[in-house]
């Protein structure tokens, strides 16, 4: 299956270990990812908050970009990024449903030869492995199951809401996907009170002692509930859930030492890719702090924890 693949900004800045395991997981999966590297920053909802038009425009632009790619065989556009998804899906809705705005931001795009067309289909990752490749047939592919790995899933802000825009109802549940991926896995889902809420990543500029208090919370809920790891599709939501962890600590005032893996990473694992392959040496918060993949992880890893 081709897609034009939209990596964003963070996967190739500060957690190269996600594209980097995302290029992995693909090859074992027939994935061949076209990637968009013409392509700009989403905006992430932040510069829509001082200039809607600006923020249309940058994503109209990779929107085209994928079309392009669509042209010449591509199946639809992925991304790896929820804090993308979600503003993507955001600027979409706009120029979908306004002919003159649209035409407006084309004219613009009209510079570099691009042109937006209405109906792009844009998936996250995770979306793409469900309704896409099937749990069936990841099951199928599982050459390690996560017997015995408690999993809590961290879906954040942009991948769950609002509801209507993302395409979320009785035949999508998009928001129960990480659930049913965690299980096909072989992993056993654990369920906390932060789940489905803010990491509080988007105001750590603002007010910093309220995002780590954010992150804190979740990490701590997470502990309480006997997980032995997290995983997250977005990896905005990992840069405060592990890279700020330490910091987080001492807001909170506990101890926490919670993994947070990134989906990619999480899949390849289940798929039989090594630790190091994955890039989990790169991780604030190392896996093996609380998790001994010899034991936790049932496959024939071997006997010794993976660094």
């Amino acid at each position: 299956m081709k897609v034009a693949y939209w990596p964003g900004c963070v996967s190739r800045g500060f957690t190269p270990e996600l594209h980097g395991s995302m290029a992995k997981v693909a090859e074992i999966l027939g994935l061949e990812l076209v990637e968009l590297d013409r392509a700009s920053c989403c905006g992430a909802g932040v510069i829509a908050e001082h200039n809607q038009e600006l923020a249309d425009t940058l994503n109209a632009r990779t929107f085209a970009l994928a079309q392009n790619e669509m042209e010449s065989g591509a199946s639809l556009m992925m991304n790896i990024c929820s804090t993308c998804q979600g503003a993507q899906s955001e600027c979409q809705e706009r120029l979908d449903a306004n002919s003159p705005y649209r035409e407006h931001i084309n004219s613009t795009l009209a510079e570099e030869g691009l042109e937006y067309r209405r109906g792009i289909v844009n998936k996250h990752f995770l979306w793409l492995l469900v309704e896409e490749i099937g749990l069936e047939e990841i099951k199928r592919r599982v050459q390690r199951p996560l017997t015995d790995l408690r999993v809590g899933p961290f879906y954040g802000c942009y991948i769950v809401r609002p509801t209507d825009r993302l395409g979320i109802d009785a035949q999508h549940p998009r928001d129960a996907y990480l659930h049913q991926l965690i299980e096909a896995l072989g992993g056993t889902v654990v369920d906390y009170a932060g789940q489905y809420k803010c990491c509080g990543f988007p105001v750590i500029t603002m007010n910093r002692e309220t995002s780590l208090k954010q992150a804190g919370r979740h990490l701590g809920d997470a502990i309480d509930a006997n997980a032995d790891c997290l995983v997250t599709p977005c990896p905005l939501c990992h840069l405060n859930l592990d890279l700020q962890q330490p910091l987080a600590e001492r807001v909170v005032g506990r101890p926490l030492g919670m993994p947070v893996l990134h989906l990619p990473q999480l899949v390849g694992l289940a798929l039989g890719l090594e630790p190091r392959e994955l890039g989990m040496s790169k991780h604030v918060v190392k896996p093996t702090a609380v998790i001994d993949w010899s034991t936790s992880v049932v496959g024939g890893i071997g006997t010794t924890r993976a660094a």
